[in-house]
């Protein structure tokens, strides 16, 4: 799809709208130079039945391209009718799939999905159903689209509350800590723990998804939860294990925050996820003497007997945005 297609322009209208743009006004003669195919009078027609052209009398008649800032702004209004009208008939035909299920003996609880472009469309879909409040346990696998900071950041951009749990084992991972910096900038919460008991998304208090398998590919399978207790239940896990969980990531203002301060932000984060030495030099990109000597002067300044001892201490003395 081309960038203005999704306002009812084709491609050919959009193109001969900008030689337009560069030519006007220009007579069919100037025109046909510039565009030497037999679609050009109907193109011009659709045009100016769309508020993107105007045509003087002449002789000879002369086309002029109308301002995109009001030309355009008509067909983005139109387009807007139509979506909140889309909008409309999607809640419409949602409230009657719910009376539906409802009615149902015994109630539609729980969807079955089979095969990984049917979990992986699905995770889409609820993700973008999010109205208010978007939940993860994020563990492998992390083949899903919404493992990745773009799709998390149009989550953020909607306004949406988004909270993450997060996996020891991704935490260690190549450049997890600099992803996860950036989505607690954005605005999300993240938290940490050892293992998770399973891989879940939950949207609102409305859906949830649950993977079930995911190899070999053509055997991954997936649970969608509607209304009930079951979802009730899997609310209720995710909450218990956000309690138990550790703050992780630095606060939106790190970018501001001197160098040195930044890097015990860092070490902190580290600390609380439990990484090795080694683990911890590589995601600070120092040395693993450096990191010791970080590590035990931190501990130091604590009076803390263990590292994760210091990791909390300092967590709770400069708890991220969104912790208790």
């Amino acid at each position: 799809m081309t960038s203005l297609e999704a306002v009812g322009l084709e491609p050919d209208e959009e193109a001969l709208y900008e030689v337009l743009l560069d030519r006007s006004p220009a007579t069919l003669d100037q025109l046909t130079t510039a565009w030497p195919r037999a679609d050009l009078q109907p193109l011009l027609a659709a045009l100016e039945r769309k508020g993107l052209l105007s045509t003087s009398p002449g002789p000879p008649p002369a086309y002029t391209a109308v301002a995109p800032e009001i030309a355009l702004d008509v067909l983005l209004l139109a387009a807007e009718r139509d979506l909140l009208r889309v909008r409309e008939r999607a809640r419409e035909l949602e409230e009657v799939f719910q009376v539906r299920a409802r009615e149902r003996t015994p109630p539609v609880v729980v969807e079955v999905l089979t095969g990984r472009r049917a979990v992986e469309q699905r995770q889409a879909q609820i993700q973008h159903a999010a109205r208010q409040q978007f939940r993860c346990l994020s563990k492998r696998p992390y083949f899903d689209p919404l493992g990745s900071v773009a799709a998390q950041r149009e989550l953020l951009e909607r306004g949406i509350t988004s909270r993450m749990i997060y996996q020891r084992e991704f935490v260690a991972a190549e450049g997890a800590l600099r992803q996860i910096d950036e989505m607690v900038e954005a605005g999300q919460q993240a938290r940490v723990l050892p293992d998770l008991p399973m891989k879940l998304y939950v949207v609102d208090d409305r859906l949830a998804l649950l993977l079930l398998r995911h190899e070999p590919v053509d055997a991954v399978s997936a649970l969608v939860i509607h209304p009930s207790g079951l979802l009730e239940a899997l609310i209720r896990l995710f909450e218990g294990l956000w309690q138990r969980a550790l703050p992780l990531g630095l606060a939106p203002s790190a970018g501001d925050r001197p160098r040195g301060s930044l890097d015990d932000a860092r070490l902190v984060a580290l600390l609380l996820s439990g990484l090795t030495d080694e683990g911890i030099a590589r995601q600070l990109g120092i040395g693993h003497r450096t990191a010791e000597r970080r590590i035990a002067g931190l501990m130091a300044r604590l009076g803390a007997r263990t590292r994760f001892q210091a990791g909390v201490q300092a967590a709770r003395s400069h708890p991220p945005p969104g912790s208790p």
